[in-house]
């Protein structure tokens, strides 16, 4: 028997404890992987190269307040900025209030909104046809295959901001990097149907030129509208979509907090279930050392029982994790918040490291002790 065997067999000769302390281990490490997910694809996560390049301008007091459409064309006078676009969230229902029917829409400006998100595409015969159509609509590709949705279909988008229901015709489909659950629609129908509605706008979406350029091109819209009665707020669509994160409270904080708790638990439950599993082979381990095992070899033996449970335990964890995140991906109302977020290799590779530096020292200092058992001590022992 090679000495890895040994320690496999070794690891679950208490079938009933390592399979519990396995499936304590699998849990912890499942929910830690995906709160590591998650505050990856919030924090870490840049989205594509084009989309490093987009700023997103709102009322500086609150996204619930408008901004005049007029500031539009001010805006394409500051220096770096490429194409302007207006987006109103119009909050409609489709078919019903359900979870599984929700979807973002917006109107906007057909004529220049795909100038903006240079990274959605749409054949070219079928933008022209939503612009030359003011109840077209153009769907997300993946949003029109969920609901069987084909060029020429009708839908209806059933006001609640808005008091009025959009009757609208599928003119389009776009691809997005990443699934983006959207439908847009010419903001021109409801401004006719609505008088508030005329002449306002809830952002603008800004190309600029480059990179480089966003921090300039924002401060230098704000500057246009300080002292305006409509004040701006204009931020990268990363730091937008954080700050609307942040509206909900300090998820940061939050993630930060349950990584911790999970770690520190995951290492009291395993330090104590190796410290209960050595204590009971004291006379083994004096066996052990009879035959010739040296103390480095027994602490060797306990150390990879301990890391081999914890590691089978992340490992299961991990895939869990990845699955759970695929399935909250297309769970009704989860959706948008797991939008484009997967757990990748690297994330896997940290939650396993981590899973083996807790077995680790949960078993290092009670197989240190145990290793410097002396043999007619351990002979002696009953327990």
């Amino acid at each position: 028997m090679t000495l890895t065997s040994f320690v496999t067999k070794s690891a679950f000769r208490n079938k009933r404890r390592s399979v519990l302390t396995v499936l304590s281990l699998m849990f912890s490490l499942l929910l830690l992987t995906m709160m590591m997910t998650v505050w990856k694809g919030f924090y870490l996560d840049k989205g594509s190269e084009q989309s490093s390049q987009r700023l997103i301008t709102r009322h500086r007091v609150s996204l619930t307040e408008s901004l005049p459409v007029a500031y539009r064309e001010k805006i394409r006078t500051v220096p770096g900025v490429v194409a302007v676009a207006p987006t109103q969230w119009f909050g409609g229902l489709y078919k019903d209030a359900k979870p599984e029917n929700w979807f973002a829409q917006f109107g906007t400006d057909p004529n220049e909104i795909f100038k903006v998100m240079t990274d959605f595409k749409i054949p070219e015969d079928q933008l022209v046809a939503w612009q030359r159509d003011q109840a077209g609509v153009v769907a997300d590709s993946e949003l029109a295959k969920k609901y069987g949705w084909k060029i020429g279909d009708r839908i209806v988008l059933q006001g609640t901001i808005f008091p009025v229901n959009l009757e609208l015709t599928i003119r389009g489909m776009f691809t997005a990097p990443q699934p983006s659950i959207t439908v847009y629609f010419n903001q021109k129908y409801v401004e006719e149907a609505v008088a508030f509605a005329k002449g306002n706008t809830g952002t603008f979406n800004i190309l600029a030129d480059s990179a480089e350029d966003v921090p300039k091109v924002a401060s230098g819209v704000d500057g246009l509208f300080k002292n305006s009665p409509y004040p701006t707020k204009t931020e990268s669509e990363k730091a937008f979509q954080l700050s609307f994160i942040s509206s909900l409270g300090n998820v940061k904080a939050f993630i930060l907090s349950i990584c911790f708790a999970v770690v520190f638990a995951t290492l009291l439950v395993s330090a104590n279930t190796m410290a209960m599993s050595i204590r009971e082979r004291t006379r083994e381990v004096a066996v052990l050392k009879t035959i010739g095992f040296t103390r480095r070899k027994i602490l060797g033996l306990y150390v990879g029982e301990s890391v081999t449970v914890a590691l089978i335990g992340g490992l299961l964890g991990c895939l869990l994790a990845a699955a759970a995140v695929f399935g909250l991906a297309h769970v009704p109302g989860m959706g948008f918040f797991f939008l484009g977020m997967a757990v990748t290799w690297p994330t896997i590779l940290l939650a396993v490291a981590v899973a083996g530096i807790v077995g680790f020292l949960s078993a290092i200092f009670p197989a240190y002790h145990a290793a410097r058992v002396d043999i007619v001590e351990g002979l002696r022992h009953i327990g």
